[in-house]
């Protein structure tokens, strides 16, 4: 990758005229208790009643092989999944997990099956549509009828590039989960742009933590200096909270074109988008995993995987429109390193706060005014544990 140009940044509009009154949090909202940060126990229920009972992205497309038999593994709460191409095309998603004995099917996270899994303990053999094909020294047990033993499906939607899945048998579909936001993200085409960068982070912080940080940008002062040149931060509007979005936008500053190391486009602009979309920065959590930051050029977006109560990994991609990677010019480094450096300074603030929430001296503290969606986004959780 080219070693991006150093350019002053910029200069900054004085933000009065555009700062936007927002629904305020009510006066006596307050923090959520230690518990929901550091307990175990809260997190297995945020398991079973937030992420199996929702649709989770767990990644792009792309990363599946093309034609019959290619597959992915990808992990939602702790479950394995087998993501496979069946030989009609279908994209479907089961359970990594033999019928007979329990054995993990498939160890290896990608590759190309030749028509069938086939369990490595007792050689159970299934096909590529989940039915049990064969079961050795089955076939003298009473009662027994391979049509009864498939593969445990698993939901499974592409959408956006992006493959979606939802363990529960019941729940919202996709297009109801994600309710405007969906609409709001059409502009963009992620399904016709190109990663050409990816980071891989490995946070001791609570993925709640990692949200609650993405949805507000009062810190942005003080932890993103440089972001703050660009975009103000009392810049932009939220969009009301619903059952599995948190939505925003921030304008950007007088002179800059996007959010990069010197504040100029670093890609094409996105053909889908309008006049008001090429001077502002959208960002969406779709819930409970993916984060979105929207620009006029490029698109970055963050996979979240909750691994425990104090743990959280995060996959981020940077993307293009194809027509970005043929300019002679193209420097996509100047949208890493600003984004890459931001992310880092997120993710450390949010470990500090998870040790801080560790401390005997925490205590549930006051939201001001304007941090009105990290209290929505507390009742959201709070509703969905059943602790309201």
């Amino acid at each position: 990758m080219k070693p991006a140009e150093r350019r002053e940044p910029p200069s900054r509009e004085r933000p009065d005229s555009r700062i936007r009154e927002r629904p305020a949090a009510p006066p006596d909202a307050r923090t959520l208790p230690a518990r929901y940060y550091r307990d175990p126990d809260v997190f297995r229920r945020e398991r079973n009643r937030i992420h199996r009972v929702l649709w989770n992205a767990v990644g792009p497309v792309s990363d599946i092989p093309a034609g019959p038999g290619g597959y992915r593994l990808a992990e939602v709460a702790g479950d394995s999944l087998i993501l496979a191409r069946g030989p009609d095309g279908v994209l479907r998603a089961f359970h990594n997990v033999c019928r007979h004995r329990g054995t993990r099917l498939l160890e290896e996270s990608a590759g190309c099956l030749a028509g069938s899994v086939q369990c490595g303990y007792h050689a159970w053999t299934y096909g590529l549509d989940g039915r049990l094909r064969r079961a050795p020294h089955m076939e003298r047990t009473p009662g027994f009828r391979a049509d009864d033993w498939p593969l445990l499906p698993a939901r499974c939607e592409v959408r956006d590039g992006i493959v979606w899945v939802r363990i529960a048998a019941s729940g919202p579909g996709l297009a109801e989960q994600s309710g405007p936001a969906a609409e709001r993200l059409r502009p963009y085409r992620m399904e016709e742009l190109t990663a050409v960068h990816e980071e891989r982070y490995d946070l001791a912080a609570n993925w709640k933590l990692v949200v609650q940080n993405f949805s507000e940008c009062l810190h942005c002062p003080v932890i993103h200096p440089q972001l703050q040149a660009l975009s103000h931060y009392l810049t932009g509007d939220n969009f009301p909270m619903t059952a599995g979005a948190v939505g925003s936008t921030m304008d950007l500053a007088h002179g800059a074109e996007t959010l990069s190391t010197d504040g100029r486009l670093v890609g094409t602009p996105l053909p889908g988008l309008d006049s008001p979309a090429r001077r502002r920065i959208g960002y969406e959590i779709l819930l409970p995993n993916l984060m979105l930051c929207l620009h006029p050029d490029y698109v970055v977006r963050c996979f979240l995987d909750a691994l425990a109560a104090d743990r959280t990994k995060i996959r981020c991609e940077w993307l293009f429109a194809p027509a970005a990677l043929e300019q002679p010019d193209f420097e996509p480094a100047r949208a890493v390193e600003f984004w890459d450096r931001t992310n880092r300074q997120d993710w450390r603030v949010s470990e500090l706060a998870q040790a801080g929430i560790g401390s005997s001296a925490y205590r549930p503290g006051p939201y001001s005014h304007r941090e009105d969606q990290l209290w929505a986004f507390d009742r959201w959780l709070l509703d969905r544990l059943g602790d309201t």
